[in-house]
């Protein structure tokens, strides 16, 4: 198609759509041999979006451990994409303590977990729902 990164980072931005997430804290832990804080959250995506999940918590000052695209450093635009600042959060975890978790986190993979599954089978229309313990 003859399209860039750049490009298609300012024709998403240009025609965004709106995207809905709920999270819970479900706990606050310790990550690295620097003891950097962390919260493990329960997110739901209401809207679907692709990326959202990943966008979101990075808009948010609290990319997902791992993501090499959003987090720290990432292969995408910083902040989710939204200029610094735009959306308040004064919990927003500072460059220094990303920097600090990517660091201990490595080359593994990143910390997400479908911990629950549905939907319709394309044949039967049966409705199926996984359930997985979080490996992490």
């Amino acid at each position: 198609m003859g399209l860039t990164v750049e490009d298609v980072g300012k024709k998403l931005l240009e025609r965004p759509k709106e995207s809905l997430t709920k999270f819970t804290v479900v706990g606050k832990e310790e990550f690295g041999t620097e003891g950097s804080a962390v919260s493990r959250v329960s997110l739901t995506s209401i809207s679907g979006r692709t990326h959202q999940l990943n966008v979101h918590c990075a808009a948010y000052g609290h990319p997902i451990v791992g993501d090499k695209v959003y987090g720290i450093n990432g292969e995408a635009a910083p902040n989710g994409g939204l200029e610094a600042g735009s959306v308040s959060s004064s919990s927003a975890a500072g460059a220094d303590v990303q920097e600090a978790i990517a660091s201990a986190h490595g080359d593994k993979p990143m910390c997400v977990h479908a911990k629950t599954i549905s939907f319709e089978h394309p044949v039967t229309r049966e409705k199926l729902s996984y359930d997985s313990a979080t490996p992490f």
